[in-house]
């Protein structure tokens, strides 16, 4: 599982956010935020970012799960979304064929990964699920792992 490091910038993000256990139900908040930015003119050539705000010792019921859209900072936020931020840093880059059993196996050893390679996982930022959308196309998606 190759990977590229990569320092970004934090990017402005207009969200949607769904509380309750990860899982199929995240596919419907994506969906919304897609039919969201469709109708704004904001989804061609977009960049859309799938973020799990708390691990496992988090409550199923807690659970937080965003959903963004890079977008410049003039494009304002509604009822249906937020304005927020992603923050910057140096991510460690995996790109990973958009299927369940890729996705799975990209979780079962992204660690193991990087500490194969001498990076340590931050656990002050968040994994980031990147679906950019000329990969999408292709059926790819990347996951952008922040390191140390």
């Amino acid at each position: 599982m190759d990977f590229i490091i990569e320092q970004r910038p934090s990017q402005p993000v207009l969200y949607m956010r769904r509380t309750g256990p990860y899982g199929s139900e995240s596919y419907g908040l994506m969906t919304a935020l897609k039919d969201w930015a469709d109708r704004k003119g904001l989804l061609t050539d977009s960049v859309i970012y799938g973020i799990a705000r708390d691990n496992e010792n988090t409550p199923a019921e807690e659970c937080r799960y965003d959903v963004c859209l890079v977008a410049a900072s003039d494009v304002r936020a509604d009822g249906q979304v937020q304005r927020g931020e992603i923050p910057g840093g140096k991510y460690a880059v995996f790109t990973v064929e958009h299927t369940a059993e890729a996705i799975q196996a990209f979780w079962t050893s992204v660690i193991e990964r990087l500490q194969k390679e001498g990076l340590q996982f931050d656990m002050t930022r968040s994994i980031l699920e990147r679906y950019e959308y000329r990969l999408v196309e292709e059926g790819q998606c990347e996951f952008c792992v922040p390191v140390i």
